[in-house]
């Protein structure tokens, strides 16, 4: 079976994090996606985090599947290149300071002349509308921005330290993810119309982490109630939160409801709870929250964590300890489903990677990833001589020029 995505080709003009996001999530369902990077050193991404002789192994994932070509977008020569790729291109991803493609003569009216019906994808930290457009802007601000960094905070009076981060660049990932659907959302809807002009997709950082706030903004709208941070706790539902196991982990369990709660209460050995006033229904165990969760923690404390999940198990009530990687890598079900597998990396050997989300039917699971994160301008070839067609002479030159 082949990819889904193998008939689509994506120009991805971006840099750290959210556009290269989008473009890996269509690259790992088999679009073939051309990365352009500056001649060099490539995406900055490549410097981030733990590195192995100066590769970064983070990169491994995050380019994984895309071509890399390089070329000097502020030289007139180099945007020249970038045309004549976007005409063999069905959209372009980019997530440059707003205006930036307008100043190099990229915008979209260009990019229409050279392929008509092209897709431009856009993300940016405020959109591109509005007063705050031209506003510096990262994913950590569009967290801040879009209510979630609040939440992420310690529950009022427990703590005088500042919310906390999701530990991920979860904003910019958040804005990918609706890049990428903007993406093929896009794509369609231009073949289906027959458009010949540029389609623009905008997404802001700020409004892509917002648009997951749940029911925040009615809340405060109809009642003008503000949600507070919870902690580990999920305040509309009880039993729900982590407790501490005798061997130091800490377990989530999740029997928030009446006849789970039931059956937890029996496999505790207090049975008597499922049928106490302060706990008899979803309600009343939210109002005495602070009760419940002493109860529980108290029975967890004396029990290692894998004792209290088999307890869970026999139950069929939701819970699992809270994962570190390590724990990840060993997950029976994870392996068993090639979510963790092994990839060969010519530039780092043997690489654990995370399987390509979703599952697709009829295709192996393996062979989703086609290749791990490429070296810089390791595709010039073959996508300049290959797909457009310039001569190795000319490649030469470009290259002594600086331009690739």
């Amino acid at each position: 079976m082949t990819p889904l995505l193998h008939d689509l080709r994506i120009l991805e003009l971006g840099h750290y994090v959210a556009a290269p996001f989008a473009t890996r999530v269509l690259a790992d369902l088999g679009a073939d996606v051309i990365k352009i990077e500056p001649p060099g050193d490539g995406d900055p991404v490549r410097t981030w985090g733990a590195r192995v002789d100066g590769n970064a192994l983070w990169w491994s994932v995050h380019g994984r599947n895309k071509r890399s070509v390089t070329v000097n977008m502020r030289s007139i020569e180099g945007r020249a290149l970038v045309l004549d790729l976007v005409r063999q291109c069905d959209a372009v991803v980019e997530n440059y300071r707003v205006g930036q493609l307008e100043k190099w003569g990229l915008g979209p009216a260009a990019l229409a002349a050279a392929r008509p019906g092209i897709v431009l994808v856009r993300i940016s930290g405020y959109g591109q509308t509005g007063p705050d457009a031209n506003r510096a802007g990262f994913g950590v601000i569009g967290e801040a921005k879009g209510g979630l960094r609040h939440l992420c905070a310690y529950p009022p009076g427990e703590s005088d330290l500042p919310p906390v981060r999701a530990g991920i660049a979860i904003g910019d990932s958040i804005a990918g993810f609706y890049g990428a659907l903007g993406t093929l959302a896009a794509i369609h809807a231009q073949k289906r119309d027959g458009a010949t002009d540029c389609r623009v997709i905008d997404v802001a950082l700020g409004e892509a982490v917002l648009s997951l706030l749940e029911g925040c903004l009615p809340e405060y709208g109809l009642l003008g109630r503000v949600r507070e941070p919870a902690g580990s706790r999920l305040k509309a539902a009880a039993p729900s939160n982590a407790y501490k196991s005798k061997d130091g982990a800490w377990v989530l369990i999740a029997g928030n409801s009446d006849p789970l709660f039931r059956t937890l209460a029996g496999l505790m050995d207090q049975p008597e709870l499922a049928s106490d006033p302060r706990f008899i229904d979803n309600q009343a165990r939210c109002a005495h929250i602070d009760e419940l969760d002493g109860i529980i923690a108290r029975w967890v404390a004396v029990l290692d964590a894998e004792a209290v999940l088999a307890l869970m198990d026999e139950g069929n009530i939701p819970a699992s300890k809270i994962y570190t990687v390590a724990d990840i890598a060993a997950d029976p079900q994870y392996l068993a489903r090639e979510m963790v597998r092994e990839v060969d990396d010519p530039l780092l050997g043997r690489v654990l990677h995370p399987g390509v989300v979703p599952v697709v039917e009829g295709l192996d699971r393996t062979s989703q990833i086609r290749w791990a994160g490429p070296a810089v301008g390791q595709h010039n070839d073959e996508v300049l001589g290959g797909l457009l067609g310039l001569r190795p002479d000319r490649l030469a030159a470009l290259k002594e020029e600086g331009v690739i």
